[in-house]
């Protein structure tokens, strides 16, 4: 038995009053008109960036245009030309420190609250926190209204699904604009843990 089944066995063995689980299926939940909308404008409201892509337009000229200055750029999708690394091949986590662009899939988004879903799709998934500017691909289609409805969709989407589950490696996050704290002095601080840029395009796919 591990440490972590030990301690949980013990505070099961310590329950003193049991409670059911409350009923939530009277809850509800917020909706909106517009979810793509609601979602880019809550995106920049967050400090982040929403760009609806033409159909048929090049990401890979866009990102260039976005990050002229951009000499590392990681991505592991097959439609992603101008990455220089791949974080399915690097040696380990830290090779991909010094990263100005990291390109990500986003599964769907929330237009609540501007997350997106991104399962580890590839080995090495500190692409997704150690590159100075996040870019997301998102289809626009897959944008949902709350939390509810986001938890809802992952609880029915197979371990091994495309619509929205933790793929081969076990581990997703939900994203919603960069990095940002405000613990110090209540002064907000952007790009403190991870990305300082936070770009989602919104694709027609």
């Amino acid at each position: 038995m591990s440490s972590k089944e030990d301690i949980l066995k013990k505070y099961r063995a310590n329950v003193r009053e049991r409670f059911d689980m409350p009923d939530l299926s009277d809850i509800k939940a917020i909706t909106y008109p517009d979810p793509l909308l609601q979602f880019m404008n809550m995106t920049k409201s967050v400090g982040g960036n929403a760009i609806e892509v033409e159909k048929g337009r090049d990401v890979n000229d866009l990102i260039r245009e976005l990050y002229p200055d951009a000499k590392e750029i990681a991505s592991n999708l097959p439609e992603i030309t101008i990455a220089t690394r791949n974080p399915d091949e690097v040696g380990r986590a830290r090779d991909l420190n010094g990263t100005d662009v990291g390109i990500v899939r986003g599964v769907f988004g929330v237009a609540e609250n501007a997350c997106v879903w991104i399962p580890q799709q590839m080995k090495e998934k500190a692409v997704m926190f150690i590159s100075e500017n996040l870019v997301i691909l998102l289809d626009r289609h897959q944008i949902v209204n709350n939390m509810h409805e986001a938890y809802a969709r992952l609880s029915s989407a197979s371990p091994a699904g495309s619509t929205g589950s933790f793929q081969d490696y076990g581990y997703g996050t939900f994203i919603s604009g960069p990095s940002k704290t405000a613990d110090i002095a209540q002064v907000l601080v952007m790009g403190a843990q991870a990305a300082r840029t936070a770009t989602v395009l919104l694709l027609d796919e």
